[in-house]
């Protein structure tokens, strides 16, 4: 099956490359929500109530063991879907999700999106290329983290956190970048540390800042092209952005929202 490129239209790349009249039915369902700091987005067993496209922001895929450790086994942005087990024909999973880079969405009730998958075969089609898609991320992961040094596997997670954002400045807090890496907070010091020295980032009270984005990708291990690339392939080339550094001034960003900005997509 063919990709066509996400429209310009769309902020959330999945929803891009539905069909018009796919896009139209799902349309009237959708309501912009902000996406806070840890907020749930599902919860581990339990049935899920709402299904999310991202538009800015990371939604952390999340493992928690018996003992109450958790680890970040995936992450979700603006080219995808939060509601991965109704895609599969379920309506649970053994995993959690969480906002960890705060942003806004699209929202819609689990039950309407079901009854929309079910009727067209074209968006089934579309959604499990993104399955596909997001499968290969978390494999790819496990690889990385096996063979791969935590100063590249920082500068890979930095650089798919800055896709899935409008500005190059973003909260990520030591607590979800050690997660991410599988690391120690301490790990973590050391590997933004080294970033920070070679003028690649500015780190400071868990907001990162984007200096070099060309040096990001030089010092990243293969796995942020590899992935980038079965992303393109599977669901067309997303839009291209500019290779910039910080330039110091403040972008619109998703936290200048209202707490209370809800409204429905026009």
């Amino acid at each position: 099956m063919a990709t066509r490129k996400a429209t310009g239209s769309q902020a959330n790349r999945l929803l891009g490359l539905l069909s018009p009249a796919d896009y139209r039915r799902l349309q009237p369902h959708l309501r912009r929500v902000r996406l806070t700091y840890r907020q749930s987005l599902y919860r581990a067993n339990k049935a899920l109530g709402f299904v999310y496209f991202i538009e800015s922001g990371v939604g952390s895929l999340v493992n928690t063991m018996a003992n109450g450790n958790a680890a970040e086994v995936g992450t979700i942005g603006n080219e995808g879907m939060v509601g991965l087990p109704l895609l599969l024909g379920d309506d649970r999973a053994p995993t959690s999700v969480y906002v960890q880079v705060p942003g806004v969405g699209l929202r819609m009730p689990a039950a309407q999106f079901r009854r929309e998958l079910a009727r067209s075969a074209s968006m089934r089609a579309v959604m499990l290329r993104y399955v596909h898609a997001l499968f290969n991320q978390v494999a790819q992961s496990a690889a990385c983290n096996h063979f791969h040094a935590i100063e590249q596997r920082c500068a890979r997670w930095l650089l798919m956190t800055h896709d899935r954002m409008h500005s190059d400045q973003f909260l990520l807090t030591q607590e979800f970048l050690a997660m991410m890496l599988g690391v120690q907070r301490t790990g973590v010091s050391v590997a933004a540390g080294a970033l920070q020295r070679s003028g690649l980032i500015r780190y400071s009270r868990g907001i990162v800042t984007i200096l070099d984005r060309r040096g990001l990708q030089a010092l990243a291990c293969e796995c942020y092209g590899l992935s980038k690339r079965e992303f393109d392939r599977l669901l067309g080339e997303a839009p291209r952005r500019a290779l910039r550094g910080h330039s110091g001034r403040r972008s619109a960003r998703t936290s200048d929202l209202s707490p209370t900005a809800e409204r429905r997509v026009k």
